[in-house]
This record gives structure tokens, sequence and C-alpha cells, in this order.
């Protein structure tokens, strides 16, 4: 565990014990990368700066649940953002253009001091258009292969091989190879 990855499970650990400057702390840390994934996937600042909230106060609410060893708090954080804004967006069906703009565009205060946030977006401007697209369309859209398939009017197989070797190349890529 790296001392980044330390230091956050130790502040979760102490939110878990009640004590709200580590939750502060925690906000600090990771407040921008998850309002761009945020503003990534519902497109609207306000919407974004909800879940944001949320998305804190849940992990103030959950901290004594969290295990270090599952994972790391930025991934936790990310997954639980991820999660809600993909719920947001399709129960108030919010605009279904988020994967038209590509993930360059994607640009917040985090990214000068989050080095995964860089080695994402260069893995992933190494793909090609087509397998980017569907990687877009699953991961921010929360789209299923058939429902790629339908948007961009591909046969679903082809949607499974492009998204199956696109992740393949980030893994490769981002060194994650397991």
């Amino acid at each position: 565990m790296g001392d980044d990855d330390a230091e956050d499970a130790a502040l979760v650990a102490a939110m878990a014990a009640g004590d709200r400057t580590a939750l502060a702390s925690l906000y600090e840390r990771h407040a921008g990368l998850l309002l761009g994934l945020a503003l990534k996937i519902v497109r609207e600042r306000r919407e974004a700066e909800d879940l944001l909230h949320d998305v804190f106060l849940e992990a103030w609410r959950q901290a004594r649940h969290f295990d270090p060893k599952r994972g790391r708090v930025r991934t936790w954080l990310a997954i639980r953002m991820r999660s809600r804004a993909l719920d947001l967006q399709k129960s108030a069906r919010v605009s279904r253009n988020a994967g038209d703009a590509g993930l360059e565009v994607v640009a917040d205060e985090a990214e000068v001091v989050s080095p995964d946030h860089a080695r994402v977006r260069t893995a992933l401007a190494s793909l090609g258009d087509d397998q980017r697209r569907v990687v877009e369309l699953a991961y921010f859209e929360g789209l299923s292969c058939s429902e790629i398939a339908e948007r961009i009017a591909i046969p679903i197989g082809t949607v499974k091989s492009r998204l199956a070797a696109g992740l393949g190349k980030l893994r490769e890529h981002i060194g994650g190879k397991r």
C-alpha cells in the first residue's frame, strides 16, 4: 500500500471513529477527481455537486465498513460516485450524449495531483476510436452491450470484442495485469 493509500485508509478509519476533520481531509484530497467524474456522466454542475455531497455523506456513514484489504479509498469513492451518477442519469433521463464528447475533455484540479488520472487518460488515448467509444458508453453511460450495439448500430458480438480488447489494452497500458 502506497503512502497516499495508507493515509486515505487512516482518514477513513478516523471517520469511522467520528473524526470530522478526517472527513474534511478526505474531501480535500478527492473532491476534484470525483466532481470531474460526476460532471462527465451527468453534465450538470449543480447535480454533480449534489452527488459529491451525497457520496461524502455516504462515505461518512459507511466508513466503518471500509476494508483496505479490498481496495483503495479512491476506488471506493469513485465507484460510489459512478453508481450514483448513473442512477441519477437513468432516473432523471439526463442527456444521453455524455459519451459523445470523449474523455479527453474532463478537466479538474485533481488532475495535477493525481498521477493515476493522467495515466488513465493516456491509456484511453492509446485506444482506437472504436474501442474507446465502446468503453466510454459502457463505463460513463452504464450501457449494456446490447444497448451499445443498438446505440451505434453494430452487432453485439462486435461490441463485446471491442470492449474486451479495449479493457485488455487499458490493463496493459496502466500496468494492472493480475
